[in-house]
């Protein structure tokens, strides 16, 4: 057998991989969006704490740590609830990778965990820009529901 039937053959087997696409990408979606949700509601919950930290250890660039503080916080809050449902398709899943950047660059001295995580959570943030939000979001259920209706 020549080496690309051979290589048909092998890569036909695993077809099966691709009904786990959905399920991936909803695990990735859920692990990142608590992340920063919890991050979020962290900031919220002590807010005197989190302007210091703006202020003293965040340097975020072009933005002032009061503003950098709101925007940081309401980026936190509002795109992980939209990106675990899988609304307004890849825009949610880009605003995180643009809030998980902003941390990185903020913080001139990451420790090297803090920065493994930021990493795989810009991977799987990458992913679902890439891919979307998968077949198990809402919107996709909302089409399916829509292709069923009698007519």
């Amino acid at each position: 057998m020549a080496a690309p039937a051979l290589i048909r053959r092998a890569l036909h087997g695993l077809e099966w991989l691709q009904g786990l696409e959905a399920p991936l990408l909803l695990l990735a979606r859920l692990h990142v969006a608590w992340v920063f949700f919890a991050s979020g509601l962290t900031k919220l919950r002590n807010w005197e704490t989190t302007l210091t930290l703006f202020t003293d250890d965040y340097h975020v660039p072009l933005l002032p740590p009061e503003a950098a503080a709101w925007a940081g916080t309401a980026g936190e809050l509002l795109l992980p609830p939209l990106l675990v449902l899988g609304l307004l398709d890849r825009v949610p899943a880009l605003g995180l990778l643009v809030v998980n950047a902003v941390a990185v660059l903020s913080l001139p001295d990451i420790a090297p965990a803090a920065w493994a995580q930021h990493q795989l959570w810009g991977v799987l943030l990458v992913v679902v820009a890439v891919r979307g939000p998968g077949a198990w979001a809402l919107p996709s259920f909302w089409r399916r529901i829509a292709a069923s209706a009698p007519r």
